[in-house]
C-alpha cells in the first residue's frame, strides 16, 4: 500500500508539472447536484466522440462540434436545428453514427425532461445513462466522473496500469489510494489516466 501511495504521489507531480493542472482543477469542479444541461449534453457529447479516438484528437475539433450542436443551448434547440446540426458536423467529424447518437440523445432528453434525467441519474445512475446511444460499461462510468460522480473508469490506460501494479481492478486501486490520500476516486482517475498519456512521451 505505502509504495502505491509513493507512486500516485509520483504521478501527480509528473501531470501537474507537465501542465495538466488544470485538469485536476477542472475535475474538483465538477458537482453531480448542480449539473446543468447544457453542461450534461456537453459531457455526453465529449464522452461518446473520445471513445475509440485519441483524446487530443477530440480537443482540437471539439469546439467546433459544440458550434455545430447550438453550443449546447438545450436539447430542444438542438432538435429544433437537426438538420443543420448533423450537416455541419458531419463535415468536422465525419462518424455518422456518433453524430447521429448526439441527436438521439437530444430527442430523448428533450422528451424526458432534463429534471427527470437529474432524478433519475440520482436514484440510478448505471441504468439511466447506458439507455442513451453509444453509452456501454466503460463509457457510462467516464460520463459520470466528468459529471462529478466519484467513480473511476475501467478504461485501457487505467486497468494496465493496476495489472502493473498487482491491483485486482481500476476501482480497487482508486479507491485504496482515496482511503489514505483523502483525494475523491474521480481525481485519482485523471491523475492517473493523464500519467498513463504522458509515460510513452516521457520515457518512463
Amino acid at each position: 500500500m505505502e509504495n502505491l501511495i509513493e507512486f500516485y504521489g509520483k504521478a501527480k507531480d509528473i501531470v501537474v508539472d507537465s501542465g495538466y493542472s488544470w485538469e485536476i482543477e477542472w475535475q474538483e469542479s465538477r458537482n453531480q447536484e448542480k449539473i446543468s444541461e447544457s453542461e450534461y449534453l456537453r459531457e455526453y457529447a465529449w464522452v461518446i466522440l473520445c471513445s475509440g479516438f485519441r483524446e487530443s484528437t477530440i480537443r482540437k475539433i471539439f469546439d467546433s462540434i459544440s458550434l455545430c450542436f447550438c453550443d449546447w443551448e438545450s436539447s430542444e434547440e438542438i432538435v429544433r436545428n437537426e438538420i443543420v446540426c448533423k450537416e455541419t458536423a458531419l463535415k468536422v467529424f465525419g462518424n455518422k453514427r456518433k453524430i447521429d447518437a448526439i441527436i438521439k440523445m437530444s430527442q430523448i432528453l428533450a422528451e424526458m425532461g432534463f429534471s427527470t434525467l437529474r432524478e433519475n441519474l440520482a436514484s440510478n445512475p448505471k441504468s439511466t445513462l447506458i439507455a442513451f446511444p453509444y453509452i456501454g460499461e466503460i463509457t457510462y462510468q467516464h460520463l459520470l466522473k466528468n459529471l462529478g460522480f466519484e467513480i473511476a473508469k475501467s478504461d485501457r490506460h487505467l486497468v494496465k496500469l493496476a495489472s502493473d501494479l498487482g491491483v485486482d481492478s481500476v476501482a480497487d486501486m482508486c479507491s485504496s489510494i482515496s482511503k489514505k490520500t483523502g483525494e475523491s476516486v474521480n481525481i485519482i482517475d485523471i491523475v492517473l489516466w493523464r500519467y498513463m498519456t504522458l509515460r510513452p512521451l516521457l520515457n518512463i
